[in-house]
């Protein structure tokens, strides 16, 4: 009788290593599960944080050509020191744990960084209900395409009009003018 009773408890103590296993592994996803969308809150805050000081360094008329004049202004950049810190430090990407990708000003790259980007390729959880500034990111099947970009506004957008408009005035005035012919004798 005493064997018997040894058999059950053995094989009662294997069901509960066994219950206990199932369950750490469910807890173990959810954490994973919390711990990637809060890194998605703090990839969103970095990304407008460096989105925000690049729009305030671009009103200055200087090219971003290093981050890290974000954070102190390189004397070669031209800029007060003592004034222009616009971040408090570099944020990591939270994503990775590693730097940012910077996206480079398009159609000309020299004239500096416009935004930044998670270099992570995995898919976000979050794909929709986004702030305003970057209602583009539905959708986006990796973090690496979020991209927190500042989107040149403002007088370069009505310096690009008006040129469009001179232009067309300018077409429509040679269209208009009459074509002279010699007069003869």
């Amino acid at each position: 009788m005493l064997s018997s009773s040894g058999g059950f408890t053995y094989i009662a103590a294997l069901v509960m290593v066994m219950i206990m296993g199932i369950l750490l592994g469910v807890t173990g996803q959810s954490m994973r599960i919390i711990m990637q969308r809060e890194k998605e809150k703090e990839l969103i805050f970095r990304g407008l944080q460096y989105r925000d000081a690049i729009e305030r360094w671009s009103k200055k008329g200087v090219p971003l050509k290093d981050l890290k004049d974000l954070v102190e202004p390189t004397v070669s950049s031209n800029i007060d020191r003592s004034k222009d810190r616009l971040l408090r430090k570099l944020y990591k990407d939270p994503m990775t744990g590693g730097d940012w990708k910077t996206i480079p000003s398009p159609p000309d790259p020299i004239q500096g960084i416009y935004g930044v980007a998670s270099t992570s390729n995995e898919e976000p959880f979050k794909q929709g209900n986004f702030p305003e500034a970057i209602k583009n990111f539905e959708g986006k099947k990796k973090y690496s395409e979020w991209e927190f970009v500042f989107r040149k506004t403002g007088g370069q957008q009505q310096q690009r009009q008006q040129q469009q408009g001179q232009q067309q005035q300018q077409q429509q005035g040679q269209q208009s003018m009459p074509l002279s012919t010699p007069e003869g004798p």
